[in-house]
């Protein structure tokens, strides 16, 4: 944690400042301490450079769906030169100007990945926070970036006011049990004139995964310990990742294939990860496979979040044919 996180952290309960205990540090990095709240007596721990602020009460569906994606993430914890592309696609019509100079959220940062992009964009601080053990790894990757911040946090009781010029989430929202609430939850903490951003599974164009996968990762491969859905995943990914550089990929790079691509069942989506390695898609699959939780999202659902957040500026567009990604700005007060 770096000394300057402080200034935007309050006491979940009371909505105070804290006072901060330093027990070991390491330049500019407290690596181990405490925050305390002199108002309610609150104490929320630092350990391994990371603010914890995880909730006693947690329900079983968010302890759950949190061991998943630990799971993943600090087995899967690499950063390439690719997310960035990926990101400005997740955030579209959002560029990386948009973050330059600016305060910003992660709203369930993983390992890292966006929080290393945006801190790189030139945004004054970016915040990343996630439920799960995915934070050991998103604070070894960015720890280096004077810019960039994690900390341990339910997203329905974030310890914020409203300090953040942006807020995102991708990929996040629609695995959680009340997805609207987790949306309203993150544009609470957006100043008035700021804007919110999230890409989700869609409704539209997810009926065959809603109905042949789901129940399989429903009923068995979210129950399997984790090592055994990852190698469920590695098998499921060899005649994918096959089907991607033999069908999809040439579908999607040559022109005169363009035949195909039209052809090609869910052509939208595999073609766009026809050029990620067999590690990316494998862990794609494990992470369609694990979630003990996964909402699909309809446009009008989206548009109905929106609009209960005030949100106004509105934009929405569907990616890849299976996803939305919507972005507004929240009103600025009277």
């Amino acid at each position: 944690m770096k000394r300057k996180l402080l200034t935007y952290l309050t006491c979940p309960r009371c909505r105070l400042p804290f006072t901060l205990t330093v027990e070991r540090a390491e330049c500019e990095e407290i690596l181990e301490g405490e925050l305390d709240c002199a108002s309610c007596s609150a104490r929320f721990p630092i350990l391994r450079g990371i603010p914890r602020f995880l909730p006693p009460d947690l329900s079983a569906e968010k302890q759950a769906t949190a061991a998943a994606f630990g799971y993943e993430w600090t087995h899967y914890s690499e950063i390439t030169e690719a997310d960035q592309e990926e990101f400005l696609d997740w955030i579209r019509p959002l560029t990386a100007a948009d973050f330059a100079g600016k305060v910003v959220l992660d709203g369930g940062c993983g390992k890292g990945r966006h929080i290393f992009q945006v801190a790189r964009f030139g945004a004054a601080d970016v915040i990343g926070i996630d439920l799960s053990d995915a934070v050991e790894a998103a604070y070894p990757n960015t720890r280096h970036l004077p810019n960039a911040h994690v900390i341990q946090a339910d997203i329905y009781n974030l310890p914020f006011l409203a300090p953040f010029d942006l807020a995102y989430s991708i990929g996040v929202i629609h695995h959680l049990p009340d997805p609207k609430q987790g949306f309203l939850s993150l544009v609470k903490h957006v100043k008035p004139g700021g804007r919110a951003s999230l890409w989700v599974y869609g409704k539209e164009g997810n009926a065959w995964i809603e109905n042949l996968v789901d129940p399989v990762r429903i009923h068995v491969t979210s129950r399997l310990p984790k090592f055994l859905t990852q190698v469920i995943s590695f098998f499921v990914s060899l005649p994918l990742y096959a089907a991607l550089k033999l069908l999809y990929g040439p579908a999607e790079r040559r022109p005169g294939l363009a035949w195909l691509k039209r052809r090609l069942p869910y052509s939208g989506y595999l073609c766009a990860i026809s050029g990620y390695s067999f590690a990316e898609n494998m862990w794609n699959v494990f992470d369609q496979l694990v979630a003990p939780t996964a909402n699909y999202i309809s446009e009008a659902e989206m548009k109905d979040w929106m609009a209960t957040a005030k949100l106004g500026e509105v934009r929405i567009s569907q990616r890849n044919n299976n996803s939305w990604r919507g972005t507004g700005v929240k009103p600025r007060e009277a």
